[in-house]
């Protein structure tokens, strides 16, 4: 079927969501975003676990991390800043304590994993690649290595290939990193990874930004800068999502930025996007996957579409127009 013949709309119950990321199958390509979900317990009163297509755990670093000070987190318009400061339960305590749950749910469980130089970060991605029930490990590069005077794992290819292959060498786990949009070249961040052993890529990380109190004439947050994210976010992540999904089209990508609707997510599988990630919309409606996948699949049904698979990198260019000639 060509873009310009019209589509035989399907029944929704007709429409496969499946898809296969990286040689993991997931029974629908939408999953919980990191830092949004926490743990996945504190979500199971709100919407059925078991219907998600997977889940991103809070990062976890070697050791328990207390966060930022308050106030860390603040609304924006079309979205929020957060600088919650990566406050977790750390691996022993989340291994122990929250895997246990979280393996029951037949659904794929992603572990984000951070630390602050290259041996914690291997150290890390070594022990929970062990957990049973640990899919893949979705590694934050977003992160300043104090070793190297603050600079960001995610901003130097050559230091991020060699971050990712350490861990790829350890891991029995495959490694999606998750890029941060700050990097000059997001591009050449992708390929390096790629090179180096990863599996795929989650694209994209918050995006630094700040916001002011003016009658205070205080930051509105207690670190000055903060995380943005929400929809504000969405046109740069599916513009980094494309350029990745056309440079190196074989690279599983997991879409994130700014997921509120079924539309949403469909931009970011037509761009190139194998899995899409909904995080900030969890704070306002934490069942919103749900009703995220049923708009998604009467989406496709609607527009002919009979599997999310189908719709992976469908983006066409616009026709050519003739040029105007003077008269």
């Amino acid at each position: 079927m060509s873009a310009r013949e019209p589509a035989l709309s399907l029944a929704p119950d007709a429409v496969d969501l499946a898809v296969d990321f990286a040689g993991q199958p997931l029974k629908s390509p939408l999953l919980a975003a990191s830092g949004c979900f926490a743990y996945g317990q504190q979500f199971a009163e709100f919407c059925d676990l078991g219907r998600l297509g997977g889940l991103v755990t809070k990062g976890i670093s070697p050791l328990p991390r207390h966060g930022n000070p308050a106030p860390r987190i603040c609304e924006t318009a079309a979205g929020m800043l957060n600088s919650i400061g990566l406050e977790n339960v750390g691996v022993d305590a989340f291994l122990a304590d929250k895997l246990p749950f979280l393996r029951g749910l037949g659904v794929a469980v992603w572990v984000n994993f951070f630390g602050t130089d290259f041996e914690t970060y291997v150290d890390c991605a070594r022990r929970l690649s062990r957990g049973d029930g640990v899919d893949a490990l979705e590694m934050n590069i977003s992160c300043p290595n104090i070793t190297k005077g603050g600079i960001e794992f995610g901003t130097v290819p050559e230091v991020a290939h060699r971050l990712t292959r350490a861990c790829v060498e350890v891991s029995a786990r495959p490694i999606v990193v998750k890029l941060s949009p700050n990097a000059g070249d997001v591009v050449a961040m992708a390929q390096a990874v790629a090179e180096a052993g990863a599996a795929g890529v989650s694209v994209i990380n918050t995006i630094t930004g700040m916001a002011i109190d003016v009658r205070s004439r205080r930051p509105r947050l207690a670190t000055t800068y903060g995380g943005l994210s929400g929809p504000a976010i969405k046109p740069i992540a599916l513009r980094m999502v494309h350029q990745i999904a056309r440079a190196l089209p074989h690279l599983p990508i997991s879409g994130i930025g700014g997921v509120m609707s079924g539309e949403d997510a469909l931009e970011f599988l037509m761009a190139g996007a194998t899995t899409v990630q909904v995080g900030t919309a969890l704070f306002a409606e934490p069942g919103a996957i749900h009703r995220i996948t049923q708009e998604l699949r009467d989406l496709l049904a609607e527009l002919g579409i009979p599997s999310a698979r189908a719709a992976i990198g469908v983006l066409q260019p616009l026709p050519a127009e003739a040029p105007i000639r003077p008269r």
